[in-house]
């Protein structure tokens, strides 16, 4: 069933795991993972999203691996042919439109937080957290003004903006080995490593064992159904499921790679990186007396107002200064790590589909989606009162109308279409060949993809239209 390859493949199952992961391992991990824990109660959420990983993400990730691999194409061309060849209806090649489309306009905004994480970078380096002691001038306001600042500048914006997409034209332009692969390499075990730094240094806070209890105690009495359907939510967020990149990513899939295995190695590495980024944020918190349930301003507002009350010199080293210098590269990484896949698909279409060479498609897709993030930038100053469809009564930024067309549409029918593809359109013993695991665990899995995993996808995407 197999097609010949026309791309190049990973070099290793491990390049493909730690490209997976890094993909996974993004914004929703360290910037989005701790301030849903906080909103939600800490670990009865935290159970919760464990379950949903391993019963819905898990699945859907295999899935689209699966379908990747079976068609060796981008995300378009793959499903036509994998429709084609099994003689389905048409409708179903949309999946592969869908995910294309997604991915583009996911980054052209998270491009846009991508290069808030790269402004926070040179504001640590800086030493702007790090507060004079004498001034009469509160804290948070600050802080706080630092943020608003960055946000009310379009031309700052712009320039972060920029930086961050150049950045990851740069990777993708060079190909999949030397260009994704080689800056996997380096990236994800610097994310690690500065992660576990931090969450070294939240140990000697004198809350740790408080961020623990908060993280993995868990009080059903205050989980709430909406709490358990954004704990299912943020599992499909995570793992960037429905929007063409682990489609790409599997199409680069040697056929020796066991899929199964590889997929449950990366979910439990963006899980680890999700409960570490807790524990080293939350002890921070705690220690300056501070609130974790402060929404999408933990990040940006909350923590460097916990960096700036550090003002600790230990050694000759200024305590302040290097915790949040390490903290907003790893953000930045993170990011970086996560966009460079949701160019891929655009990229991979365009050198299949318009005849482009690797560069000039990661320069046309690049900058056409640094073209569109201009719209979401300005949704902060300029057009923060500027509403699109204000004449059909949807009263929304350029970036909410964004937001919410991905993750509450795109996405979510993306996950759904491909679970249903897989479970009931491929056939059983071609599922049985690319998902190779015992009996048990393979009946297992094919209830998981025909009946409960869409169940639960369906559940997150009605919630989210009628919340």
């Amino acid at each position: 069933m197999n097609t010949p390859t026309v791309h190049p493949q990973w070099s290793s199952r491990l390049a493909f795991v730690l490209a997976a992961t890094g993909s996974a391992v993004g914004l929703g991990n360290i910037w989005k993972f701790p301030y849903v824990v906080g909103e939600n109660g800490g670990g009865a959420f935290v159970l919760v999203y464990l379950a949903c990983i391993f019963l819905m993400g898990i699945p859907i990730l295999m899935a689209e691996s699966m379908i990747g691999r079976l068609g060796r194409r981008s995300p378009v061309a793959t499903m036509q042919h994998l429709v084609t060849e099994q003689k389905a209806f048409k409708g179903w090649a949309l999946i592969g439109w869908n995910g294309v489309l997604a991915s583009a306009l996911v980054l052209s905004f998270y491009a846009v937080i991508g290069g808030w994480s790269l402004a926070y970078v040179v504001h640590a380096l800086s030493g702007d957290f790090t507060l004079d002691p004498a001034s009469a001038e509160p804290a948070i306001a600050v802080i706080g003004g630092i943020f608003n600042d960055l946000l009310a500048n379009p031309l700052e914006l712009l320039l972060w903006h920029s930086l961050f997409m150049l950045i990851v034209i740069g990777i993708v332009g060079r190909g999949v080995r030397q260009g994704l692969e080689r800056s996997i390499t380096w990236l994800m075990p610097m994310l690690f490593i500065l992660l576990l730094v931090l969450v070294g240094y939240a140990m000697t806070t004198g809350e740790f064992m408080r961020g623990v209890t908060f993280l993995f105690r868990p009080n059903f009495a205050d989980l709430s159904g909406q709490a358990m359907l954004a704990a299912l939510g943020h599992a499909a967020f995570t793992l960037s499921i429905g929007i063409g990149v682990m489609m790409a990513y599997g199409s680069y899939l040697p056929d020796s790679v066991n899929i199964p295995r590889t997929v449950i190695s990366i979910a439990i590495l963006d899980v680890v990186v999700a409960l570490l980024a807790g524990l080293a944020i939350f002890p921070i918190v705690f220690a300056e007396g501070l609130q974790v349930s402060e929404g999408p301003g933990l990040i940006f507002v909350t923590l460097p107002l916990a960096f700036a009350q550090m003002g600790d010199w230990v050694a000759g080293l200024n305590i302040s200064l290097m915790v949040a210098s390490l903290f907003f590269l790893l953000l930045a990484i993170a990011a970086i790590t996560s966009a460079i896949s949701m160019l891929e698909p655009v990229v991979e279409w365009l050198e299949e589909q318009k005849g482009l060479s690797r560069l000039s498609g990661t320069l046309l897709g690049g900058g056409v989606i640094w073209f569109v993030g201009i719209a979401t930038l300005l949704s902060f100053n300029l057009w923060d009162e500027f509403y699109p469809l204000a004449a059909l009564g949807i009263e929304r930024t350029f970036f909410q109308l964004f937001d919410f067309l991905v993750s509450n549409l795109m996405m979510p029918l993306g996950g759904l279409a491909i679970v249903l593809f897989a479970g009931w359109i491929i056939p059983r013993a071609t599922l049985e060949q690319q998902l190779p695991v015992s009996e048990a665990a393979f009946n297992l899995l094919y209830l998981l993809l025909r009946w409960i995993t869409p169940a639960g996808v369906a559940l997150v995407f009605f919630y989210q239209l009628i919340r």
